[in-house]
């Protein structure tokens, strides 16, 4: 199983989903991570590549993900902060991406590279940053089997939760198709996980909330709790 296929079975149990971001993980110990986010009953994990030049910030990249790839088979959802998406998304499948998003302010026109990724074989999202306007999506949007709403602006570090993401999740749920997955990133935390939730989201990427707690399963649970979903 690979690509879409593993990324669509992680996505049918129902949801909400939450999606541990790597950039916190400890990666000295990368496969004892992945395991013990598997443990915490994680389908799905969250990867921040980020280039320096798009974004100010510079994490990691190919290596990573083929890395990942070989000692978990949970899914693996690529968000590529990069100024050239067309050049690197398809080595992003070759390492093992099952589903790859990149920036709509990263490109003039999206849609040659959503159907390239779903020629690919996998899952093709579009991310923007809380500055950038809905309408910039809208014609694109058929292509998509998710956007990323950044409630941050993408690459840098220690904003706080902007609350316009919470509006334009829930303008996507309400207009755009039934079948599009609403993912959010940046802030996400016990205290706006709930909202984001109740504003449509189905995949919420979470990171020091899991990474800086000692036990993973027990922050997921109060998480998910703070959804107001039984644990």
């Amino acid at each position: 199983m690979q690509g879409k296929q593993r990324f669509e079975q992680a996505c049918q149990s129902g949801g909400p989903w939450i999606l541990p971001s790597l950039l916190m993980c400890d990666f000295a110990n990368l496969e004892r991570e992945a395991r013990r986010l598997e443990e915490a009953g994680i389908k799905i994990l969250h990867l921040d590549v980020m280039d320096g030049h798009f974004v100010p910030n510079l994490s990691y990249g190919l290596p990573i993900v083929a890395s990942l790839r070989k000692v978990t088979n949970l899914a693996l959802d690529v968000h590529l902060m990069i100024s050239d998406p067309h050049k690197y998304a398809p080595q992003f499948v070759d390492a093992g991406a099952d589903c790859i998003t990149f920036h709509r302010e990263a490109v003039d026109d999206p849609r040659p590279l959503l159907r390239e990724l779903k020629d690919l074989g996998i899952a093709a999202g579009l991310a923007f940053n809380p500055k950038t306007a809905i309408e910039s999506l809208h014609d694109s949007m058929d292509l998509c089997d998710l956007i990323l709403v950044m409630s941050v602006e993408a690459g840098f570090g220690g904003q706080a939760f902007d609350p316009v993401a919470l509006t334009k999740l829930a303008t996507l749920r309400a207009q755009g198709p039934k079948s599009l997955l609403l993912e959010v990133d940046g802030g996400v935390n016990r205290t706006t996980i709930g909202a984001c939730r109740n504003a449509g989201a189905d995949l919420l990427v979470v990171g020091s909330a899991i990474f800086k707690q000692p036990n993973y399963g027990e922050a997921i649970g109060q998480l998910t709790a703070a959804m107001g979903l039984p644990v």
